[in-house]
């Protein structure tokens, strides 16, 4: 390599330095810790001490609430991922019109999303659900009985749910960006052909926006999984009532940084890991029979 060629290369990393610094620092060298102290019974206050695999075996066998955490969580994805998703696509469709006022339709239909994780929306979101708030108010003008959100597992985990759906901008987005970009001839050949809005929703629509589904569908699991200030400010921590909102990333934040088991903590975290690729993978896998592509035709 000539001295020229040198000079450039070091200049190039001198400028991706600061990423590569960090990548190390904030997230490979954390990872790899987290792997051995999996294997380890750490508290934090005393140094790591081996144990091998007790902590996942503790985790599979002895370990009640790990098990409720993981069906709370499967059932907050599975419940909530699709419904987020059909949501957002509905206000998309709704929005994909020429109006003058869809920009600003779009901006606040897009607020919640920006918002929507913060303690104080969590906060608002408990007090609307409240034996007195807003949603009780409203069933009872309407002549059903008041529900117990705080004191009904069930029905505390739908308002987790509920939340999570009202939080659909950022895939309306991606949505009404995927819309934009089926051309409008295709619809204006299938209305001389006499298709139906459903037909044409269901032979157009669907198939030319399904890899935006495939990508939505992907990043709102992982996004799902990963949910924790929601579950926290709501059972004020404690994963309330009879468990029933107790999410697998606030099991994880009780073991490790309220009980201290820091080893159990990392090894609950691989498990998630290995938990949301086995799910990626899966979904991967299942695109090849509902996604279409079209560079391959329609194949």
């Amino acid at each position: 390599m000539s001295a020229r060629a040198m000079k450039q290369s070091v200049k190039g990393y001198l400028f991706i330095s600061p990423f590569i610094i960090g990548f190390l620092a904030f997230t490979f060298i954390p990872i790899l810790t987290s792997l051995y102290f999996s294997f380890t019974k750490y508290n934090l206050f005393a140094p790591p001490t081996w144990i091998g695999l007790e902590n996942y075996k503790k985790m599979f066998t002895a370990d009640p609430r790990y098990w409720q955490s993981l069906k709370v969580t499967l059932i907050y994805v599975f419940a909530g991922v699709p419904l987020r998703l059909g949501f957002a696509l509905l206000i998309a469709m709704i929005l994909n019109t020429a109006s003058r006022a869809v920009g600003l339709y779009r901006s606040l239909f897009y607020l919640p999303s920006l918002i929507g994780g913060s303690v104080a929306v969590a906060i608002m979101w408990r007090n609307i659900f409240g034996d007195e708030g807003i949603v009780n108010l409203l069933l009872g003008f309407l002549g059903i009985p008041d529900v117990r959100w705080f004191g009904d597992p069930t029905a505390a985990l739908w308002m987790l749910i509920l939340l999570s759906v009202w939080q659909f901008g950022s895939s309306m987005l991606i949505f009404l960006a995927g819309l934009k970009s089926i051309p409008v001839t295709y619809y204006e050949a299938a209305s001389v052909d006499g298709a139906s809005h459903w037909q044409k929703f269901t032979k157009i629509t669907l198939p030319m926006l399904s890899p935006v589904i495939l990508f939505n569908t992907i990043m709102q699991t992982i996004a799902a999984f990963m949910t924790f200030v929601p579950a926290f400010i709501i059972s004020k921590g404690t994963g309330g009532p009879l468990d029933g909102t107790l999410l697998y990333s606030l099991y994880l934040f009780i073991q490790g940084f309220e009980f201290f088991n820091m080893g159990y903590a990392s090894a609950m975290a691989w498990v998630m890991l290995i938990i949301v690729g086995l799910l990626t993978a899966l979904i991967f896998f299942s695109s090849k029979y509902w996604v279409h592509y079209e560079s391959e035709g329609g194949k």
